[in-house]
């Protein structure tokens, strides 16, 4: 057999990523829902329907500082108004004067009335007089205190908001799996909303394994790693919205290994492991967690998946409680990897998310790239709009495994497991990475 056939052979052993993602997100549900204080809620998944118990704006009010008046005073329509001439550089020839009858500000709250020829000088916000259909915005006019030459004519309507114009009582104003904002916790508050049933955000424990760990601070030597998994992953949890606790390094003891797991079901929604999930001699993570007790299999399995980089993952629980665990591998490349493809999804789940996913788009490739057969490679790129629409993708220097590679990126590019080329000018698959840049 050839080289080629014989990587063809053994990818057919591996387990379909969209196989193995089902199979392991089926086994998760969201996280029980909480009613939280609006000032909590933010940055939480709703868990239900939210309808507005009040309207907003809660009453009539100007929209602008100015004078509120009859639109048919001002439009030479009603008997009340005064003509004078107007002032030289304004429009038209005349103006019209209005008696200014009293003030209105945003804590006004007696009702009063307007009668034909009259106006009242408000502030936006305020509410406004009954028979009032127009607010004439200050500069329209020449600011008078008793009485008020208006030089422009707005149309009806100008300057007014009426009740519940925006949002209705009982309207719909977010359905359950949003992602409450900063913007939809105003209108919430501005509805009369103070509490809200949301999904909590998952709290991730993430633990890194390996004698040869050490914190960073230092370089790596030899029988020396740093590590830079466990503060990746935490910084990533943290980026999807999980509470993210960052537990360090264990060392590859048995005992060890298992007691601080069982410690962190605790406080943990999910537990995230890297390194040791291969089959090696150093792998303890997958000998320990797969290790069968009495016959049964262990708490975790661990899966051969047609994925590049990084084919080894694990997926189980752990504890009494029977907190979800993702094992990833140590790598620190493969690590970020899996955390997009398997972690990241799962934290999305238990929040409540939808959808799970990170949007994707297909792009035009600018590169022609090669990939290993019958594995689906991620491969860090940059994604670019082009001026008459659509996207381009640039491939990154240095292939999946490169840490500055996945830095620069804003995307990931998808090449199937049938893809073995992909030529220049072709069309593939992108996920978006959300950086902020």
């Amino acid at each position: 057999m050839t080289a080629t056939a014989d990587a063809e052979a053994a990818a057919n052993e591996l387990t379909p990523l969209a196989d193995y993602l089902g199979s392991v997100l089926r086994r998760l549900r969201a996280l029980p829902p909480l009613d939280l204080d609006l000032t909590q809620a933010h940055g939480n998944v709703l868990a239900e329907d939210v309808v507005a118990p009040h309207a907003f704006p809660a009453f009539d009010q100007a929209a602008v500082d100015g004078y509120a008046a009859r639109w048919e005073d001002i439009s030479g329509g009603g008997r009340g108004p005064s003509y004078v001439p107007a002032p030289s550089g304004t429009r038209g020839g005349r103006s019209i004067r209005l008696n200014v009858v009293g003030d209105l500000g945003a804590a006004s709250w007696r009702p009063v009335r307007l009668t034909p020829g009259s106006c009242f000088s408000v502030a936006a916000g305020a509410p406004l007089p009954v028979a009032a259909d127009v607010v004439v915005p200050v500069e329209w006019t020449d600011q008078g205190m008793a009485a008020v030459e208006i030089f422009r004519t707005p149309k009806r309507g100008y300057g007014v908001r009426r009740a519940g114009a925006e949002l209705p009582a009982g309207a719909l104003l977010a359905r359950a799996g949003t992602y409450v904002s900063p913007a939809l916790v105003a209108v919430f508050a501005a509805t009369g909303i103070g509490h809200v049933v949301v999904r909590p955000s998952p709290r991730v424990v993430i633990v890194a394994t390996g004698d040869e760990l050490v914190d960073v601070g230092r370089g790596s030597q030899p029988g020396q790693v740093v590590d830079a998994n466990s503060h990746a992953l935490t910084a990533a949890a943290a980026e999807v919205g999980a509470l993210a606790y960052r537990v360090g390094i264990c060392d590859d003891d048995p005992e060890g290994l298992r007691g601080l797991l069982e410690d962190q079901t605790l406080r943990a929604d999910l537990i995230i492991t890297t390194g040791g999930t291969g089959t090696g001699p150093g792998d303890m993570v997958r000998r320990i967690l797969s290790r069968r007790d009495g016959g049964r299999a262990g708490p975790v399995t661990f899966t051969d998946v047609a994925l590049y980089p990084g084919a080894a993952l694990g997926f189980g629980t752990v504890g009494a409680e029977e907190v979800p665990v993702v094992c990833l591998p140590g790598d620190p490349g493969a690590a970020l990897i899996g955390f997009e493809v398997l972690a990241r999804p799962a934290i999305q789940l238990l929040a409540g998310a939808e959808p799970v996913f990170r949007p994707s788009v297909r792009a035009h490739l600018l590169e022609t790239v090669s990939s290993p057969a019958g594995l689906r490679e991620f491969r860090p790129a940059h994604v670019a709009e082009r001026r008459g629409g659509g996207y381009t993708v640039q491939p990154l220097s240095g292939g999946p495994f490169t840490l500055s590679g996945l830095a620069e990126a804003n995307g990931l590019l998808v090449l199937g497991e049938r893809v073995t080329t992909a030529a220049a000018g072709s069309t593939v698959d992108v996920l978006l990475l959300d950086r902020r840049r």
